[in-house]
């Protein structure tokens, strides 16, 4: 049919017209509205996040040249996430004070809950206790800020879940009744959470909903969605501990390669019949067997039969009863703690990471803590930046010799990690003094730890040496941080993770407020015990120093938020009461953890010492004796 005159169709099409003009204008006028109410509207004090999660290594070994905006966190308030779609609800978005917490009920786990959250067919999912909220709001943050909000929080017990509703996170009552606390990986409450997730699975895969169900030790740096729906035909798609790579791009990993374990911190499943019958199988062997730990029970049914591959190309193999498809994710870009920390994988293959979960770690919860917050990736509140005391740091002195002459040995490790560990001490001791928070100094190793003899590193990985190593690689992180008796071990020491002054969260009034302290010879020009600075943020001050002379000289400075010495070595002299000092020693020696392991010999761990210069003759060997088999403090 042939078209009208443009102009009388105009004049027909007029009433249309003006509805749909008005229709726009009336929302333009409304979204203006909410937009400038939300910014200039007081925000409940417990909305506010403040996290980064910027790369940490200086020497851009955790960065990938190619990485993209979306990895770095706003260090500013939280807003409420634009979900995309008038189904969500936006996420820390806050109910009203005035509103009465629901009853309990009303969040139990059923279909028209997680319908409420769900976009494009998806839930993302994980769970936990109280002792763990930081974790989930670090996990949630990473989420939102990726623009992800179609995610829920299952709460194993009633605190998490009244604090989680509180601040608009979107959260489900598990009926756990569980403890509050910490409950230690391999207790028997762990492995009930364990359960806990296998039933959270097979609950919610009846649902007809995709899911994603994580850890909330493990953290999102990149919307994952869009790869795994590059595999529509999958079943489930795991990540593995795999540390040796099998592709050195974002294909998944090559089944036939993999010796890592299936780890269940990140999988996604399809709600499939085969998935469902693989959730269901796996339940009854857990509720069935209370000594199954709930990944073994993950691997050993997955591995009742493996393959063949579905096809050439998508990377998907038959599993479990030959009928499941199954996927690797790349342990490259789906990061474990040893292929992110450790040897930064990504990074050498121009890679984005998608996901980093803290495995292959020590010190417990708070090694993972620490190991979080070294790489920036963590939600910490606006006070862990502000201690009332101020901050002490220090730049950490080296020679070429240690870290880059001669074989990378046990001998070697240990003479590179002891020489920074005496400039720890000195540091520790300084902090004790002037009671401010000690900022650790990144610490250089040459040899890997693990949990059994290897000759340095694992062979086939693409660990570097010498590398910065994570904290708990030498120090006992979750010691540092506990209440110990200060009757019996003198004041606490605060400590904070390497990285902290280079976090986007630090504000500016704690990076403005800065003292240099040069250490110099007595007798050398301008070399004095004062106060006064020879340049401005600049002090000159002798090696050597007393207790007395510290607190002297550095009591004026008490209103400066950091106070940084550009070297420590020689600094200070030691503390003027002898039960003091001893009280720190016996503190120190408890900080420091083993390396391990030598091959073919039992035990393989050698422990450190803070006071290795202290005793003669001193080599890095393991326990000749079971009577020597301990801590040296």
């Amino acid at each position: 049919m042939a078209l009208e005159n443009p102009c009388q169709e105009a004049a027909k099409s007029k009433p249309l017209f003006v509805t749909i003009y008005a229709t726009v204008i009336v929302g333009i006028i409304f979204s203006s509205f909410y937009v400038f109410s939300a910014i200039y509207s007081s925000e409940p004090p417990d909305a506010r996040i403040s996290i980064s999660t910027s790369p940490s290594r200086g020497d851009s070994l955790l960065q990938a040249p190619n990485s993209s905006p979306s990895t770095g966190l706003s260090t500013h308030s939280v807003s409420p996430v634009n979900p995309q779609s008038t189904n969500l609800k936006p996420i820390w978005e806050p109910p009203p004070k005035s509103k009465k917490m629901p009853p309990i009920d009303s969040f139990r786990l059923r279909k028209e809950l997680v319908e409420q959250r769900v976009k494009d067919n998806t839930i993302i999912v994980t769970f936990g206790n109280y002792a763990f909220m930081d974790f989930i709001l670090t996990w949630v943050k990473h989420l939102t800020d990726l623009g992800l909000s179609n995610l829920l929080v299952g709460a194993m017990d009633t605190k998490l879940l009244e604090a989680l509703y509180w601040k608009g996170i979107p959260v489900f009552d598990m009926g756990s009744h569980m403890s509050t606390i910490d409950v230690g990986w391999g207790s028997p409450t762990f492995h009930k959470m364990g359960r806990e997730k296998v039933i959270l699975i097979d609950s919610i895969l009846p649902f007809g909903y995709e899911l994603l169900m994580c850890d909330t030790d493990m953290v999102w740096l990149k919307n994952p969605l869009p790869y795994f729906a590059r595999f529509p035909e999958a079943d489930v798609l795991t990540s593995t501990d795999q540390v040796i790579p099998t592709v050195v791009d974002d294909r998944l990993d090559v089944w036939q390669q993999v010796s890592g374990a299936y780890n269940i911190g990140i999988f996604h499943w399809r709600p499939t019949e085969s998935s469902k019958k693989l959730a269901k199988h796996w339940k009854e062997l857990l509720l069935a067997d209370e000594k199954i730990w709930d990944q073994n029970g993950f691997n050993d049914i997955l591995r009742m039969q493996l393959g063949p591959s579905v096809d050439d190309e998508s990377g998907l193999f038959y599993a479990y009863d030959g009928n499941l498809k199954l996927g690797l994710l790349p342990s490259s870009i789906f990061c474990s703690g040893h292929t992110y920390f450790i040897q930064a994988m990504y990074q050498q293959f121009k890679l984005e990471p998608y996901a980093v979960h803290t495995t292959f770690q020590y010190a417990g919860t708070e090694g993972k803590r620490h190991r979080l917050r070294e790489a920036m990736l963590f939600y910490d509140p606006p006070e862990y930046y502000n201690s009332p005391g101020g901050f002490l740091s220090f730049k950490p002195s080296i020679p070429r010799s240690l870290l880059l002459d001669g074989e990378h040995s046990v001998e070697s490790h240990f003479d590179v990690v002891n020489y920074q560990m005496k400039q720890i001490r000195t540091a520790l001791a300084i902090a004790s003094l002037l009671n401010r928070t000690l900022v650790m100094p990144p610490i250089w190793c040459r040899l890997d730890r693990l949990w059994f003899g290897h000759p340095g590193i694992l062979e086939g990985t693409m660990t570097r040496q010498p590398f910065i190593c994570p904290m708990d690689h030498v120090f006992e992180v979750n010691v540092m941080l506990r209440d110990l008796s200060q009757q019996e071990f003198g004041p606490h020491i605060d400590i904070r993770e390497y990285s902290f002054l280079d976090n986007p969260a630090l504000p500016l009034k704690v990076k403005e407020s800065w003292l240099d302290v040069q250490l110099c010879q007595v007798g050398s020009k301008d070399c004095h015990a004062t106060s006064n600075s020879s340049a401005a943020g600049l002090l000159r001050f002798p090696k050597h120093g007393s207790e007395k002379t510290f607190k002297s000289v550095f009591s004026p400075f008490k209103n400066v938020k950091v106070i940084n010495f550009m070297s420590i070595q020689d600094a200070f002299l030691g503390f003027a009461e002898k039960e003091r000092e001893q009280k720190f020693e016996k503190r120190v020696k408890r900080y420091v953890g083993i390396w391990c392991c030598v091959m073919n010999n039992t035990p393989g761990h050698i422990y450190y010492d803070m006071y290795w210069d202290k005793k003669p003759n001193w080599k890095p060997l393991p326990p000749q004796k079971p009577e020597d088999d301990h801590p040296p403090v």
